[in-house]
C-alpha cells in the first residue's frame, strides 16, 4: 500500500510536468520499466530516486519531498499488523490498517456501529459473538489485540480524528448494560482529547443519514485533503483513491458534520444516554 501511494504520487507529479516515463528513467539512470513498476506500486523507489524525480518534475515544496522520501524509506518496513494472521485474511484489511497507521487525518461516518477506533474490547467480542461465523478463543483474542493496537492511532498527539455517529448506534441497547455503559464511557473519555472530534447525528435527520453508507476517509500529509476512502463489506474492505470519489466523500462528510450536534452537544447527549442505562443486569425470570 505504501509503495502504491508513493507510485501514484510520483505519477501525478510527472504527468503535471508533462514528461513521459522515458524522460524520468533517463534522469535516474534507470529503465522505463523501472519507472512503470514504481508508479504501479510493484516495487519501492529509493529515497534518492524520489528526490531526483521530484526535482525533475519541478516540485519545490520541501514538505512533499520529506513526506515522499519518508514513504520510500517506510515502504519495505514490516507492518505490525502482519504479526496477526487474521489481519491478512479479509481482502483489503491489511491495506486499510496501513492507511490508518500512516494517516494524519481520519474522518469517518458510521450509522450502524461504534466506529472501529472507538470500540472497546468487550464491544468487539460482542460483535464477533453475534456474527454468523464461528470464532475460536484465539480468533477473539487476536481481534481484540488488533483493535487495541489500532486505537493507538488516535492517542493524544496522534492523528486528527473526526467522526459522525448516527444516534441509534449509541442508544440502541447493546448485549448487556455493562458493555453499553463501558462503551459510552470510553467514547466520552476519548472525545475530550485535543485531536478528537465526535459528533452525534440526531435520529430524526433522515436526509443527512441517507447521503451515504458508512465510510472512512484518510489524509496522509500535512493538509487535510483526503487521499483515500474505504468501506467494508461482509467479506472485504474496499479502498478508493480516485480524486472524484475523494471530493464527493469530503462534501458528504462536511454535510454530515453540519447536520450533527456540535462536539459539546454530542458529549452532553452521550452522558444523558449513559444515565438511562440500567446500573445492574436484568434478573432472569423464574
Amino acid at each position: 500500500m505504501r509503495s502504491k501511494r508513493l507510485g501514484a504520487a510520483l505519477r501525478r507529479y510527472r504527468e503535471a510536468a508533462k514528461l513521459d516515463q522515458q524522460h524520468a528513467a533517463e534522469h535516474i539512470v534507470g529503465s522505463k520499466t523501472k519507472i512503470s513498476r514504481i508508479e504501479a506500486g510493484q516495487v519501492s523507489a529509493r529515497p534518492g530516486d524520489v528526490r531526483l524525480l521530484l526535482e525533475l518534475y519541478g516540485v519545490e515544496d520541501l514538505n512533499v519531498h520529506r513526506r515522499l522520501e519518508q514513504l520510500a524509506r517506510d515502504s519495505n518496513k514490516r507492518g505490525w499488523w502482519l504479526n496477526y494472521p487474521s489481519a491478512t485474511k479479509e481482502e483489503g484489511y491489511a491495506d486499510f490498517i496501513a492507511l490508518e497507521t500512516d494517516a494524519t487525518y481520519i474522518r469517518t461516518w458510521q450509522p450502524l456501529f461504534i466506529p472501529g477506533l472507538l470500540q472497546t474490547d468487550d464491544y468487539v467480542k460482542a460483535l464477533m459473538d453475534l456474527s454468523l461465523s464461528t470464532h475460536s478463543p484465539e480468533d477473539l483474542d487476536e481481534a481484540v489485540a488488533i483493535r487495541r493496537a489500532r486505537r493507538q492511532t488516535i492517542e493524544e498527539d496522534g492523528a486528527q480524528y473526526a467522526t459522525v455517529i448516527w444516534e441509534p448506534a449509541l442508544t440502541v441497547p447493546m448485549p448487556s448494560p455493562k458493555i453499553h455503559r463501558e462503551q459510552l464511557l470510553h467514547i466520552e473519555n476519548v472525545a475530550q482529547r485535543q485531536n478528537v472530534s465526535i459528533q452525534v447525528l440526531p435520529l430524526s435527520d433522515w436526509k443527512a443519514v441517507h447521503l451515504s453508507s458508512h465510510f472512512v476517509m484518510f489524509s496522509l500529509g500535512p493538509e487535510p485533503a483526503p487521499e483515500a476512502v474505504a468501506y467494508d463489506t461482509t467479506t472485504r474492505t474496499v479502498i478508493f483513491e480516485d480524486l472524484e470519489e475523494m471530493a464527493k466523500h469530503a462534501r458528504i462528510f462536511e454535510a454530515l458534520r453540519s447536520a450533527a450536534l456540535t462536539p459539546e452537544q454530542s458529549l452532553t447527549f452521550i452522558r444523558n444516554v449513559m444515565k438511562g442505562i440500567p446500573e445492574t443486569e436484568k434478573e432472569p425470570e423464574k
